[in-house]
């Protein structure tokens, strides 16, 4: 059974990685980003975003879920996924920003989207020294309490 959670800075690969094992294994590819907004920089209420994710689950027996919320995602440990922790380094996550093609499903144009890349820019860099949920902390201690099947990825031409 394919349950596999990926996690990560912004850039770090998640979606790409994500979109892969849905096409291989032919899996439901929840983004977190999908959950988690009501729009541009204002969080749904958790509980909402919880139950969402519940109710993905409880209609998909396999899948493949992705994002940086580790408020999130451990809402899908009961499931028992896989937990990957993508890891390459804010170099990387900074180009792969730069790279992006346009991500419809946040942004209505490709205008848009580049006129928030320097936010989104500094929102990568800042990982490194911030706390909380989408923090590499967070991401670090949810790594830690989380006793199933788990990797840490520094390279997903290694993954």
């Amino acid at each position: 059974m394919h349950r596999i959670l990926i996690t990560g800075n912004s850039g770090s690969g998640k979606s790409t990685m994500a979109a892969q094992v849905a096409a291989e294994y032919g899996l439901p590819h929840l983004d977190l980003d999908t959950l988690a907004w009501e729009r541009f920089a204002v969080r749904r209420p958790l509980d909402d975003s919880v139950a969402a994710i519940r109710a993905f689950l409880d209609r998909n027996p396999e899948w493949v879920i992705e994002g940086c919320y580790a408020d999130l995602i451990e809402t899908s440990f009961p499931w028992r996924p896989e937990l990957v922790l993508l890891h390459p380094g804010c170099d990387v996550c900074v180009q792969n920003c730069r790279d992006r093609p346009h991500e419809a499903h946040k942004y209505p144009t490709k205008e848009e989207q580049d006129r928030r890349l320097s936010f989104l820019l500094q929102w990568v860099s800042d990982y490194y020294e911030r706390d909380g949920p989408m923090s590499l902390r967070g991401h670090l201690d949810l790594f830690e309490r989380y006793d199933g099947v788990k990797r840490i990825v520094t390279d997903l031409n290694d993954a």
